[in-house]
């Protein structure tokens, strides 16, 4: 089944940093798009309850007093976000995230810290997809970004463009199983970066080869 004409759902959140299990919601995006032309784009603002960090400020242009003034409680933000990513899922809609792993397991740390239903839970027990990764699939950078509506657009189109350069491999595979091999794809990747940086200095070197959702820590309140 070809989906390059099928809907396709950009997903991209910013954030307060860097570790999935500590950061917090700033904003977030979904971007709907079919044929590559977008027909809906939602957007929140969080105030994600801790200070944002200046370096994280000047990445994604919003400040603590901004967040606070305009941004919505982030456990309702994250709560909607969940709700439409497992609606489309539901649908069998393919939603695209660029470094999934890092903005899925983040929501997730969310849905813990705030005592929220778990992506897992909102889909019945299922596991979380059918999520497509540019990052995974050819490692794929996104430059000039952090903008979580434009982020998501990106990814968006750099998914579309994946697919009809590599029809066989990626375009023409349906939505589950271009799934499943992301999955097998990601954790030849981890293994491979574990098995380097244990060569060198780094022989406890840990490299967390799940995917879309990475093994974290219970997220805690504070």
């Amino acid at each position: 089944m070809n989906w390059l004409h099928q809907t396709l759902v950009g997903f991209d959140l910013e954030t307060t940093g860097t570790e999935t299990a500590e950061s917090r919601i700033v904003t977030a995006a979904l971007v709907e798009a079919k044929g590559g032309e977008v027909v809906r784009q939602r957007d929140w603002l969080a105030d994600p309850g801790v200070p944002i960090p200046a370096e994280a400020a000047a990445i994604h242009g919003i400040s603590t007093e901004r967040a606070v003034a305009e941004g919505r409680p982030v456990a309702e933000v994250a709560d909607e976000v969940a709700a439409a990513l497992c609606e489309y899922w539901r649908a069998g809609i393919q939603v695209v995230v660029f470094n999934a792993s890092f903005d899925l397991s983040l929501l997730s740390a969310e849905l813990r810290r705030h005592g929220l239903s778990s992506l897992e839970q909102r889909l019945g027990g299922a596991p979380v997809g059918p999520v497509l990764d540019p990052l995974t699939v050819y490692g794929v950078e996104l430059a000039d970004a952090h903008r979580a509506g434009s982020d998501a657009l990106a990814a968006l189109h750099v998914a579309l463009a994946l697919a009809r350069k590599y029809p066989s491999e990626v375009g023409g595979l349906d939505p589950a199983e271009l799934h499943r091999r992301q999955v097998g794809w990601h954790a030849a990747w981890a293994g491979s970066l574990q098995e380097w940086l244990r060569r060198g200095k780094e022989p406890q070197a840990v490299v967390d080869g799940a995917w879309p959702l990475r093994v974290t820590a219970d997220a805690t309140t504070g």
